[in-house]
């Protein structure tokens, strides 16, 4: 799904028609010391940290599972997704509620994250594509990369970062070896 598209117009004086520019708008947030953003037509809502309530072998980045209005919603220590330390948790932890494409429905996940920034409005000529290389997360998982202020801002691609099919893979829970293990230890 792509961020919303508003049209602003170049205030520029030497020019005689208006040119439109296309942009997007982005939740920023804050992990591990990084900024990074998603597009806000993915966002359902940010949550206050509650405890998720664990699920036995889940693997590390799978933190749990909360209850949102009566549904179950996994909960991702987006740090352990992208292979580094867990998410200390502190006042400004926030939950924030995603919906990304499953098997043709929509799936809510829930991602931990440190602190939740802004909404920002992001041309589209300021987006960079993902580097090829030297990134500390996978570039699949990324969408470009805004130019902000003399920085960048990595935008990431949440159907990528929260696979359902690839998260059950690396979970282990379609492989029968672990079906047969579990019904025989049930037995």
């Amino acid at each position: 799904m792509r961020p919303l598209n508003l049209f602003h117009h170049k205030e520029n004086p030497h020019l005689s028609a208006e040119v439109p520019v296309e942009v997007g708008q982005y939740l920023t947030f804050q992990l591990g010391g990084e900024t990074f953003a998603i597009g806000i037509l993915s966002i359902k809502e940010i949550l206050e940290y509650s405890k998720p309530t664990q699920v036995p072998l889940m693997p590390p980045f799978i933190r749990g599972v909360m209850n949102l209005r009566g549904s179950v919603v996994p909960v991702i220590d987006l740090s352990l997704r992208f292979v580094r330390n867990e998410t200390e948790i502190n006042r400004r932890t926030c939950i924030v509620i995603i919906e990304v494409e499953c098997e043709q429905h929509l799936q809510l996940i829930g991602i931990l994250v440190d602190a939740v920034h802004e909404v920002l409005t992001i041309p589209d000529s300021e987006i960079e594509p993902p580097p090829q290389f030297g990134s500390k997360i996978r570039v699949d998982f990324i969408a470009g990369m805004a130019k902000m202020e003399g920085r960048f801002v990595v935008l990431l691609n949440v159907n990528k970062v929260l696979s359902v099919d690839e998260m059950v893979l690396l979970s282990g829970l379609d492989q029968p070896e672990n079906q047969m293990e579990n019904s025989s230890e049930q037995a």
